[in-house]
C-alpha cells in the first residue's frame, strides 16, 4: 500500500538520490551541531571562566598602577573582596590597599612564582606588575579570593577546558558518523531494492508459467518504466501463448474435421466402386448412377483439398500479395457477371448498387474476387429460389465497404461466433449436401491479407449481411 508521504512516483532516480544526499548532509550538520553543543556543555571551565561578582572587574594588577586605591576600578576590586599590596624591591609588604585577608608580610621569589601559577588549590588569585609611580619603585600585587573569580591555566587553548580526552570525542563523533552513514545507505538501498525485489518476483512467476502476472510499482520514473515494460511484455507473452494454444486447438480440430470430410466421400466412392467391380450394377442405368455418384464425390474431395491448400497458402510466409489501387466498381461488375449464370439458375433476384462516380480502393483483385465469390456461393447454396441478393458499394472516409446481403433463411445466432472458423457450416448437422466449411474462413483471411475486414451483421429485412471493407 502506498503511503501518503511517499512522493517518489515518476520522479527521476537522479533527482531522488540527490534529494537523499541533501537530506543526509542536513542530518550530518545536525549531528555536528549536536556534538558541538554537547562539548560546549561539557566544558565546565569555559562556562565558569571569569564569572566574578562584578563582571566588569579587572583582575590584572597593571590596571591599578595609576589609581592605587583611589579610583572607580579600585573600589570595585575592594567591594569584590580583593586588595592591593605594594611591595618594595625586596618583596616586603610596605602598604596594603583594602582589607588584607592573609597574614603574609613578605615574599620570596619562590612563593611569588607559586602564587602566580594560580593553581586550583590556592586560596587566592595572584596578579603582579612592576610599580614605578610617584617616585615609588617596587611591585604591585593584586589578590582576590578564588571563590570570587575562577581561572584556568592556558585559557587560550580549548583542550584545557575539556572534561574528557580529545580521543574520547573523536571516537564518539566517528561512531555517530558511521551510524548515520549506515542508516543513510540502508535507507537508499531499501528504496532501490524494493522495486527490484518486486520485479524479480514477477520474473520468477513468469518463468514458472504464470503469464497473467502483473506488477505494480510506486518508485522513481526509471523503475516505473521498467514496470510498464514488464507488464507490456507479459501482455504480449500471454496473448501469444493464448493464440498459440487456440491455434494448436484449431489445428487439431482442423485435422479431425478434414479427416471426417474426406472419409465420408471416399468411403462412398469405395462402396460404389466395389459394387461395380463385383458386378452388382448390371443394367446400364444403375451403372451410370453409380459412376455419377463416384464422380460427384471425387469432385467434392478435390474441392475440399483445393480449399485446404488455399487456406494453408494464406498462412504461408511465402505468400505474395499483389495489391493495387483500382476502381472497385468495375472490378465488382466483372465478378458479378461471371457468377450471373448461377444466380439466374437459382432464380435469385439480384440488386447491384454501385455508385455512378468512380470509387478507388487498394486491394488484390484475385483475393477480392475470391471473397465475393465465396459469399455469393454461400448465399446460393443455403437459400431457397426467389431470394433477393443485394450487392452494394458504400464509400467511407478511409475505407470502401461492400455489402453482400440476402433476405433468405439466415445463419443461426449460435454459429455467429464461430462462423468464420474452418469447417463450420450454416447447417449444424454438417450434411453431405453442404459445402466444405472452409469458404468463410478463406474469405476472412483474404480480406485481412488486404488490410481490410469481413464481418457478419443482420438487418430487419435482411437476416444475413456480410460487409467487406478494404482501405482506400
Amino acid at each position: 500500500m502506498k503511503h501518503p508521504w511517499e512522493s517518489r512516483d515518476n520522479r527521476p532516480l537522479q533527482t531522488s538520490l540527490t534529494l537523499d544526499f541533501l537530506l543526509f548532509n542536513c542530518m550530518l550538520l545536525l549531528l555536528v551541531l549536536g556534538v558541538y553543543l554537547f562539548i560546549r556543555m561539557d566544558v565546565t571551565h569555559m562556562i565558569l571562566n571569569k564569572q566574578v561578582a562584578d563582571p566588569d572587574l579587572s583582575v590584572q594588577a597593571g590596571d591599578y598602577r595609576e589609581e592605587l586605591g583611589k579610583g572607580q576600578e579600585s573600589n570595585r576590586l575592594l567591594k569584590s573582596g580583593g586588595w592591593l599590596e605594594i611591595l618594595d624591591n625586596d618583596k616586603n609588604v610596605v602598604e596594603v590597599i583594602g582589607n588584607k585577608q592573609d597574614k603574609t608580610n613578605s615574599y620570596d621569589e619562590e612563593s611569588l612564582y607559586l602564587g602566580l601559577e594560580n593553581r586550583a588549590d590556592q586560596p587566592y588569585y595572584y596578579s603582579l606588575t612592576r610599580l614605578n609611580e610617584d617616585g615609588r619603585t617596587g611591585w604591585l600585587l593584586l589578590k582576590i579570593p578564588r571563590d570570587v573569580v575562577k581561572v584556568s591555566i592556558n585559557n587560550g587553548v580549548l583542550v584545557s577546558y575539556l572534561n574528557h580526552s580529545v580521543f574520547f570525542y573523536v571516537i564518539v563523533f566517528s561512531g555517530l558518523i558511521l551510524i548515520l552513514i549506515f542508516v543513510y545507505s540502508s535507507w537508499v538501498t531499501r528504496r532501490i531494492k524494493k522495486p527490484l525485489r518486486i520485479l524479480n518476483l514477477g520474473l520468477k512467476q513468469m518463468i514458472g508459467g504464470n503469464y497473467s502476472t502483473r506488477i505494480e510499482l510506486y518508485a522513481e520514473k526509471e523503475f516505473m518504466r521498467i514496470g510498464e515494460t514488464f507488464n507490456f511484455m507479459a501482455d504480449v507473452i500471454e496473448r501469444t501463448t493464448e493464440e498459440k494454444r487456440r491455434a494448436e486447438k484449431s489445428k487439431q480440430r482442423l485435422m479431425v474435421d478434414l479427416s471426417h470430410d474426406l472419409k465420408t466421400p471416399i468411403t462412398s466412392i469405395q462402396g460404389y466402386a466395389q459394387a461395380l467391380v463385383e458386378g452388382r450394377g448390371t443394367d446400364t442405368e444403375r451403372q451410370t448412377k453409380y459412376l455419377n455418384y463416384i464422380y460427384n464425390k471425387s469432385v467434392q474431395v478435390t474441392k475440399l483439398i483445393q480449399n485446404m491448400l488455399e487456406l494453408l497458402k494464406l498462412d504461408s510466409p511465402d505468400f505474395i500479395l499483389h495489391e493495387q489501387r483500382l476502381e472497385l466498381g468495375d472490378c465488382l461488375r466483372e465478378i458479378i457477371a461471371d457468377t450471373y449464370g448461377e444466380i439466374e439458375q437459382k432464380a435469385f433476384l439480384l440488386q447491384l448498387q454501385v455508385p455512378e462516380q468512380e470509387v478507388y480502393a487498394r486491394f488484390d483483385p484475385e483475393l477480392f474476387a475470391s471473397v465475393v465469390n465465396n459469399l455469393i456461393a454461400n448465399a446460393l447454396a443455403y437459400n431457397p429460389p426467389g431470394t433477393v441478393l443485394r450487392v452494394q458499394v458504400i464509400p467511407e472516409d478511409t475505407e470502401v465497404a461492400v455489402e453482400i446481403a440476402d433476405n433468405g433463411v439466415g445463419i443461426p445466432k449460435e454459429l455467429w461466433s464461430t462462423i468464420f472458423d474452418p469447417f463450420v457450416r450454416g447447417d449444424e448437422a454438417r450434411t453431405a449436401s453442404g459445402g466444405t466449411g472452409l469458404g468463410l474462413s478463406i474469405a476472412r483471411k483474404n480480406a485481412e491479407k488486404m488490410g481490410g475486414s469481413l464481418v457478419l451483421e443482420s438487418r430487419d429485412n435482411e437476416p444475413t449481411v456480410f460487409t467487406i471493407r478494404v482501405p482506400k
